[in-house]
């Protein structure tokens, strides 16, 4: 442990921790652009300048760990006028259009820049004028916002191993950009929006979708239908100043009603079909000797993206369920509109995902099209349903309960848990260990495939046979689970892993590219923890009791795997090169 003093107070830390770190432990905030609590520090924006009493110079905060005896000061005259000059100097390169950006009101150099009071120029302003980068249709690139923090290069890079952003040129004209200098949709960019979670400014922003869905809204000749995703009802009080983790499930069900949307249904149903379809394709794999293993899921967009570009050997191990989102839409256009009476044609179905990604699966087009016309239209992000709340006028926290369209809305607890990650592997396990041994699991919740660790493993006995599963989250950890099965391969030795479970965002779902900013692992524990209450919550906790689901294979889809099934409810992948020509 170091003992130390700052500003006067006596601080008692274990040795390594950085001096920024310590200064939390005494309520002592110090400001700081470029450190993230996801990220190492790079000590790149010179904000979080501290003095150690008898040294000579100013050190930064975030990248020096403090020592015994140290005596630091944070805040006296001298550095907040060097802070001060420091912004200014960022600001002198940032362009003047806070009321028109995305990050408007949760901008983090807009924030220092009011607490410092800086109300005018006292540097000449130079910003280059650069288009901005709307390639993927998912994300856009502001380059002209960035502050080269570095932020968004340490994620790509480092958290996700997809290496699509780099810094280009040399002093002054230094910029964040794909390597190369090529469009973002031409890179190894797998859409998954963790940069733009992780940017302080409005340099990298989801693509604000919400004006077509509200043009469809206000069309009589629409019927508008929307779904929440899992994780989306515990993140988006965020926005509204709740605790993470606070469940709004049926207040979400109302104030989508009230923005006009004629049926509201639950992407939590469409979890608990995904599992029928996940599991009974593991029963065939691993029973049956049908198919490859290891069977390794399918339902992140980000994830089937970097597969089929990095690691497309693996193929033949993929899910072929759809993720589902898609597999909500073609019901909504089929199963729904024909209960109904309703032309899928003139159907307008809205996604609220917690993914930028989510954005672009709809533009696959091999999948999005099985009910003969685009399953799904648009899929907006939790930020951008927060802000169509606050544009609709209703008071979205006081407004009374409500509920789902049962036809599409009623869920189980393993429908709710896709949220987070492990929470596929734990609800597939629960349905597949039915389906193989005709009995339901004692113990229901699978801990070992819990936790924020980035691998997991664990291992279920399911009548006699040993099951071995893993569990990746951020896309950095997917290489070790492979490898290892690689290895395998290539040695002749059995399978490491029967099932695997990946998710491109650390966290999971719960945290997505397209989440209330400001995720870090305590915003993430508290956010899966909601999605865990509510599936001890549910009445019901495995997909395959779901009395909805069973009357729509009952009604319409036939077996799990069957012919209907297969044609809508499932797909394909295939290689393709990693940059786009």
């Amino acid at each position: 442990m170091i003992k130390a003093r700052i500003n006067q107070i006596e601080v008692e830390v274990p040795e390594g921790t950085s001096i920024l770190e310590a200064a939390r432990h005494v309520q002592v905030k110090i400001p700081t652009l470029c450190k993230h609590r996801d990220l190492l520090p790079t000590a790149a924006c010179g904000i979080c300048i501290v003095r150690n009493k008898g040294g000579n110079r100013l050190i930064r905060a975030c990248c020096t760990p403090l020592e015994n005896n140290m005596e630091i000061s944070t805040h006296d005259r001298e550095i907040v006028d060097v802070r001060r000059s420091t912004l200014e100097l960022i600001l002198s390169n940032h362009p003047q259009a806070c009321l028109t950006c995305g990050r408007n009101g949760e901008c983090e150099l807009q924030t220092l820049a009011a607490d410092f009071n800086i109300p005018t120029e006292s540097i000449k302003r130079y910003v280059k004028d650069i288009p901005p980068d709307c390639s993927t249709g998912s994300i856009i690139l502001e380059f002209e916002k960035c502050i080269k923090c570095g932020r968004c290069i340490q994620v790509c890079q480092e958290m996700q191993n997809v290496w699509a952003l780099s810094f280009l040129d040399r002093g002054i004209n230094t910029r964040m950009a794909p390597a190369g200098d090529i469009t973002l949709a031409e890179s190894p960019c797998v859409k998954c929006g963790q940069c733009s979670a992780h940017c302080p400014t409005g340099a990298i922003v989801e693509n604000d979708e919400t004006p077509l869905v509200w043009e469809a809204l206000h069309d009589p000749n629409r019927i508008c239908v929307v779904q929440i995703a899992p994780s989306v009802r515990v993140t988006v009080g965020e926005a509204f100043g709740l605790p993470p983790g606070t469940n709004l499930t049926k207040k979400l069900y109302a104030v989508l009603r009230r923005l006009g949307f004629q049926a509201v249904f639950d992407t939590n149903f469409s979890a608990d079909v995904t599992i029928i379809e996940e599991a009974s394709e593991f029963i065939e794999r691993f029973v049956h000797k049908r198919g490859a293993l290891p069977l390794i899921t399918s339902c992140c967009p980000s994830w089937t993206d970097f597969m089929e570009k990095s690691h497309y050997d693996f193929i033949d191990n993929f899910s072929t369920a759809k993720s589902p989102q898609q597999m909500l839409g073609v019901l909504a256009k089929t199963y729904y509109a024909e209960k109904f009476g309703f032309d899928p044609a003139k159907m307008f179905v809205v996604s609220i995902m917690p993914c930028t990604a989510k954005k672009y699966e709809l533009s696959r087009t091999d999948e999005m099209y099985a009910s003969g016309h685009k399953d799904i239209d648009v899929a907006i992000t939790t930020r951008e349903l927060a802000r169509m709340i606050k544009q609709s006028g209703v008071d979205f926290l006081n407004l009374p309960d409500g509920a789902p369209d049962s036809i599409l809305g009623d869920y189980s607890g393993a429908g709710t848990i896709f949220g987070a990650t492990g929470g596929v592997m734990e609800a597939a396990v629960r349905t597949a260990y039915f389906y193989a041994t005709g009995r339901q699991l004692e113990k229901i919740e699978f801990e070992s495939v819990r936790g924020l660790q980035g691998v997991k493993e664990g291992t279920l006995h399911v009548g006699g046979a040993q099951v071995r599963v893993a569990v990746a989250h951020g896309l950095a950890n997917v290489e070790q689970v492979l490898d290892r099965v690689r290895t395998a391969r290539r040695t002749g030795a059995e399978t490491p892993y029967h099932f695997i479970e990946v998710m491109a965002c650390p966290g999971g779902c719960i945290g997505g590219g397209g989440q209330p900013y400001g995720v870090d692992n305590e915003r993430r524990r508290r956010r899966i923890a909601g999605l865990y209450q509510d599936d001890r919550d549910s009445v019901l906790r495995c997909s395959h009791e779901n009395p909805e689901v069973i009357r729509v294979y009952e009604d319409f889809l036939g077996k799990p795997l069957g012919a209907r099934a297969h044609e809508l409810l499932h797909t394909k992948y295939s290689a393709r090169p990693l940059y786009k020509k």
